[in-house]
């Protein structure tokens, strides 16, 4: 159990690897996502130690100050009968609300040392980031994401009973049942696609800006979005030269969501008879992916660790800006032990934006990593063993002193 008071713009919280820094911020980013970071499923973010409790649950509330209002958001997990799943309970301001209620509500953008794998890892994790992202600023995208999840696994599993059949594709049964989901698909795929699509050109003319100093001017970052089919967008055959990574300048252009219907209804009706084959839905924005550029260069094959790195904190960054022009206010920043990843540019550069926003938590294993000036400015804790005691700022520069 674990109460806190943060009173201050800034939040500093030392202590060294495993000892609960990083637990805290991901229960904190889980109040403003409804989801959390690295689990898989709830199971996994409870204490075991919970289960030895007369009615073991997991509880994480907060009381904020959101948009100038009193805000009190709560997530309470319990134990279905089963002991394995487990029931989420949502409550802003005391009411029982739906986990989509709750995105949104508190926005944050979480730091870690691991968004290095936004560039060098697989597309799904730069799918969950877009989506993460974009349902804190648009109930419009959660809703459509939401409902093409649900239609895709219904899909699937007809596509799936219809291999098993080993049915003719082109029988007008098959079609008449198909043709029903992909309306279904469509109708929210397209929305999915278009608006990600859009939010990662706003992304860019950002992350292309932050790129840019932190490398010296030296180097021009890109961010290609990579649908599963043509929205139209682009002519076949240079849709073909950007998934293959050989078309590197892309015009900038918006999206239009009848556009992108229009185009995702036509592969999935040209492709039906493969899709079939596979049992599954092999077109649409659960496919998608996106590409990071410098100099036209494609970073997770071509860049060093340290160019990766650069590009996953400019988009960041981005981030930050992008989801404050959208509502007005700057989102609360997680920063996870993230200093003794960058150098002194690239350090400075983010206490820079750290200073912009209403109230940053930052974690860290040294307090050198922090100027005597940002210290003296943070309310100041230290964490052991998943214990978080206040330090005075007399404690820690006596610490720092003595080596």
């Amino acid at each position: 159990q674990l109460e806190l008071d943060f009173i201050g713009p800034l939040v500093l919280l030392q202590g060294r690897n495993a000892q609960g820094k990083t637990n805290l911020l991901e229960a904190i980013f889980m109040l403003a996502t409804s989801k959390p970071v690295h689990a898989l499923n709830e199971r996994e973010i409870v204490d075991w130690l919970a289960g030895e409790e007369p009615i073991p649950y997991c509880r994480i509330a907060a009381d904020a100050t959101i948009d100038g209002r009193a805000t009190a958001l709560e997530i309470i997990l319990t134990p279905r009968g089963d002991g394995v799943n487990f029931t989420k309970q949502i409550k802003i301001n005391g009411v029982a609300k739906r986990s989509m209620d709750l995105v949104g509500v508190l926005r944050a953008v979480l730091f870690l040392p691991e968004d290095i794998k936004l560039v060098d890892g697989g597309p799904s994790e730069r799918r969950r980031y877009l989506d993460v992202a974009l349902c804190q600023i648009d109930r419009a995208y959660c809703r459509a994401l939401s409902a093409f999840q649900r239609v895709l696994l219904q899909r699937n599993s007809l596509l799936k009973t219809l291999r098993e059949q080993n049915v003719n594709p082109a029988a007008p049964a098959v079609d008449a049942q198909l043709a029903f989901w992909d309306e279904k698909l469509v109708q929210h795929g397209a929305i999915v696609v278009a608006r990600r699509h859009n939010f990662l050109g706003e992304l860019e003319s950002h992350a292309r800006e932050r790129h840019a100093e932190l490398s010296a001017q030296r180097e021009q970052l890109a961010l290609h979005y990579l649908p599963s089919f043509n929205p139209g967008h682009l002519s076949d055959s240079d849709f073909e030269l950007l998934g293959d990574g050989l078309l590197t300048d892309v015009s900038p252009v918006t999206l239009d969501v009848a556009a992108v219907g229009a185009a995702y209804l036509h592969k999935l009706a040209s492709r039906r008879a493969r899709e079939i084959a596979a049992g599954t839905t092999l077109y649409g924005p659960h496919r998608d992916d996106l590409r990071f550029l410098a100099n036209g260069r494609d970073l997770r094959t071509y860049g060093s660790r340290g160019q990766q790195r650069s590009a996953a904190l400019s988009l960041k960054l981005a981030e930050v800006r992008a989801m404050t022009a959208a509502t007005g206010t700057a989102p609360l920043l997680l920063l996870d032990d993230v200093m003794s990843e960058l150098d002194a540019e690239r350090r400075s550069m983010l206490l820079a934006v750290i200073e912009d926003v209403p109230q940053a938590i930052v974690t860290t294993t040294d307090w050198d990593d922090f100027t005597p000036g940002f210290r003296h400015r943070s309310q100041l804790f230290h964490v052991q063993s998943g214990h978080v005691t206040p330090v005075s700022h007399t404690e820690v520069s006596q610490e720092v002193d003595s080596g």
